[in-house]
């Protein structure tokens, strides 16, 4: 199994796209610490999966440095090591024009996203760094490649992981420590029930993209764990500071691997980089 004997932190990951991960994760061999802010979700799914594999849960609000804290020592405490963070957890924030939406939700959006991301990563990278070997997957999301209206502070937030990821990676470049982004695209989540159910506020487009996903039965977490798996993975080695899309991107292929891995703007948040130049040829 290509994850076997190795120890990973989901965190997010009792419901959604995180569960999806940390049972891809515990098939492929990987013994699992999910985290979720919620307890009665994080014993239910504990239970649930552990019959398919080694897994604990920590309660941990990722958005608190404390709580990350405890999360990263719980895992070396329980393991004794830990390989692979995947940062799965997320709120979608406030939906809305900007000027109609509560500001402190908008802020949580970006603690919870974007600041409980960097949390998270800060907390291992001293162990990983130990180890000389690590693997860090984040999370993209809507809006972080063009603009999404009235999802202004998720947009940011997902849009600033994936600078960072970028920027991490070559922090960590010399340490063996591979660190890249998965775009998920549209899943079945609880985020898909709220865009629904705010209707007008989301907008025209939001709701028929999901009217759209529902009628064809799309919308599987599926293939954003497939490309987890992969990215956690030897099979991965060398490949960081990437952008990769689970749905659009064909990962699996040996030639988009050589593109990955070459010094193209391709897979970043780059569009002019005094190298090449990714857009419309006139």
């Amino acid at each position: 199994m290509s994850l076997s004997g190795k120890v990973s932190i989901i965190t997010g990951g009792s419901i959604g796209i995180g569960r999806t991960i940390a049972q891809a994760f515990l098939k492929e061999g990987a013994k699992v610490i999910i985290a979720s802010r919620t307890q009665e979700e994080l014993e239910r799914s504990v239970k649930e999966l552990r019959e398919q594999g080694d897994i604990t849960g920590i309660q941990t609000d990722v958005s608190r440095t404390e709580e990350v804290g405890r999360l990263v020592a719980g895992a070396l405490e329980y393991f004794g090591r830990v390989d692979i963070l995947v940062n799965a957890a997320a709120v979608q924030g406030p939906i809305g024009p900007l000027v109609e939406v509560d500001i402190e939700q908008w802020i949580r959006c970006i603690q919870v996203d974007l600041i409980g991301t960097v949390l998270c990563c800060k907390a291992v990278l001293p162990v990983m760094r130990n180890n000389s070997k690590g693997k860090i997957i984040n999370f993209s999301g809507g809006g972080a490649t063009s603009a999404r209206p009235n999802f202004s502070a998720y947009a940011c937030a997902k849009t600033a992981v994936v600078r960072f990821t970028e920027t991490l990676a070559m922090e960590v470049a010399g340490y063996n420590i591979d660190v890249n982004a998965i775009a998920p695209g549209v899943v079945k989540t609880r985020m898909m029930d709220e865009i629904a159910k705010e209707g007008s506020k989301a907008g025209e487009q939001e709701v028929a993209q999901i009217e759209k996903t529902v009628r064809d039965g799309g919308g599987s977490p599926l293939p954003a764990a497939e490309l987890a798996v992969f990215l956690a993975s030897d099979s991965s080695n060398g490949i960081t500071g990437r952008l990769i899309s689970a749905v659009w991107d064909d990962w699996r292929s040996p030639d988009v691997r050589d593109v990955v891995l070459s010094d193209s703007s391709l897979y970043t948040l780059r569009r002019i980089d005094g190298r090449s130049f990714v857009g419309v040829k006139k």
